[in-house]
C-alpha cells in the first residue's frame, strides 16, 4: 500500500547539491519513481545539455513499462537514448543464483558506459536509495565497482523521502507501485529463460488489465502463483474466472493465489544452495 510520504527539504537540498557537483550525467532511467526523480533533479540542476537519460530494453522488462517510461521522459523534456541489453544470454544470469542482479548490472553498466562517453557526459548515475543499502542488493556492488554514482542514496534519501519529494515536484508517477525485473518472479536456482519471462509478462498484464496495480506472478513451472495487495484479495477472488482465463492464456496450466499477499523478495525463501562436496 502506497502511503502519503514525507517531504524533507534538507534531504532534497543535499541531493540537489550532489547532482550539481556531478557537472554532467547520464541517468540510467527505467520510468520508476527513483530514476524519474533523479532525472528530474539532473535536468533542473544541470540543464538538458548536461543531463540525459538512457533506457535499456531486454526480455526481462515488459514492453508496457518501457512505453510508459518513454512517454514520461518526453513529458520531462529529457534527451532519451535507448539501448538493448542481453543479460539473458549470460550463463551466470540464466542460472539464477542470488547474485543474478550483479550480472544484470554488469551487463547494463558495460552497455551504458560507451553511451556516456559518446555523449561527453562526466558521470553515469542510477536511482539507488538509502533503503537499498540495508538489503541484499548484489547489483549495487557492480555500481560501486564501476564508479557509478547514486545521488539519492548519497543524500540519504529512502523510498518514503523519494515519494514525498516526487509528489511535491509534481511527478505523475510519485505513487507508482514498485517494480522489479520479471526475472525476480523466478525462484533462485530455476533457469531464467525468455519463454518464462514472456509467460510472466503476459500473465501480469492480464491481471493488471482488470485494474490491479501491484501484481506479481511468481513462476513455478506450470504453476502461476499470484500475489496482490491483501486489500485486493477479495476482488481477485471475485474475478477468479477472468483471472484464470488470462493467466492460462499466457501459458500456465495451473493458477494459484498466495493468501499472504504481495511481499518483496518472497522467492528468497526458496533458495537452498547446493551442498559443498567434501
Amino acid at each position: 500500500m502506497i502511503q502519503l510520504d514525507r517531504f524533507d527539504s534538507a534531504t532534497l537540498d543535499r541531493a540537489r547539491a550532489i547532482v550539481r557537483d556531478l557537472g554532467s550525467v547520464l541517468v540510467a532511467y527505467s520510468g520508476g519513481v527513483d530514476s524519474t526523480l533523479l532525472l528530474k533533479l539532473a535536468l533542473e540542476e544541470l540543464g538538458g545539455d548536461q543531463a540525459a537519460a538512457v533506457l535499456a530494453s531486454s526480455p526481462a522488462y515488459p514492453a508496457a513499462e518501457q512505453e510508459q517510461a518513454r512517454l514520461l521522459s518526453a513529458s520531462l523534456g529529457a534527451r532519451l537514448v535507448e539501448v538493448d541489453t542481453d543479460e539473458v544470454s549470460l550463463e551466470a544470469y540464466r542460472r539464477n543464483s542470488p547474485d543474478r542482479c550483479f550480472h544484470c548490472k554488469e551487463e547494463l553498466f558495460e552497455t551504458l558506459e560507451p553511451v556516456r562517453e559518446r555523449l561527453g557526459l562526466a558521470h553515469l548515475a542510477y536511482g539507488a536509495t538509502a533503503d537499498d543499502a540495508g538489503e541484499h542488493r548484489p547489483g549495487h556492488g557492480s555500481a560501486v565497482r564501476r564508479g557509478v554514482r547514486f545521488p539519492l542514496l548519497e543524500a540519504g534519501m529512502g523510498k518514503s523521502d523519494i515519494r514525498g519529494v516526487a509528489r511535491r515536484l509534481g511527478l505523475p508517477n510519485w505513487d507508482k507501485p514498485s517494480f522489479a525485473c520479471l526475472s525476480s518472479r523466478i525462484p533462485h536456482g530455476t533457469e531464467v529463460t525468455v519463454e518464462a519471462l514472456r509467460q510472466i509478462e503476459g500473465a501480469e498484464a492480464a491481471i493488471q488489465a482488470l485494474g490491479f496495480r501491484q501484481v506479481r506472478v511468481r513462476h513455478h513451472g506450470e504453476v502461476a502463483r499470484i500475489e496482490v495487495e491483501p486489500a485486493e484479495m477479495e476482488r481477485l477472488i471475485d474475478l477468479r474466472a477472468r483471472v484464470v482465463d488470462g493467466v492460462r492464456a499466457a501459458g500456465y496450466k495451473f493458477v494459484s493465489v498466495d493468501l499472504e499477499g504481495y511481499s518483496t523478495g518472497s522467492l528468497n525463501r526458496t533458495w537452498r544452495p547446493a551442498p559443498e562436496s567434501s
